[in-house]
């Protein structure tokens, strides 16, 4: 499959958006309370733009029950995907090592 034609791994507000929050039935506003954080950031986190940090995973996992893990490892895999998809002809240009063994 080639790079531009593959889909982008969800991001992790995509997923807090549509399933955590509402399975919680708590509001924006109560859950920025919760994580002790501003409800314009997580609003931010919500419309994926801005990326989860290990502080906010931390808060996540506290709340939630999960692990701070799950939600970098999600952002991680956007992030890999976004950049790659910036960098693909800059990449292409690099022969591999073992291309050239």
């Amino acid at each position: 499959m080639h790079a531009h034609t593959e889909r982008a791994p969800t991001h992790p507000g995509a997923m807090l958006r549509e399933d955590v929050l509402p399975a919680a039935g708590l509001s924006v506003t109560e859950v920025a309370r919760r994580l002790r954080m501003s409800r314009q950031g997580l609003h931010r986190i919500l419309a994926e733009e801005r990326p989860i940090t290990p502080a906010t995973a931390l808060k996540l996992a506290r709340l939630f029950g999960t692990t701070p893990d799950l939600w970098l490892n999600m952002q991680r895999a956007r992030d890999l995907w976004e950049q790659r998809q910036a960098m693909a002809e800059d990449l292409a240009r690099i022969t591999p090592l073992a291309a050239t063994a």
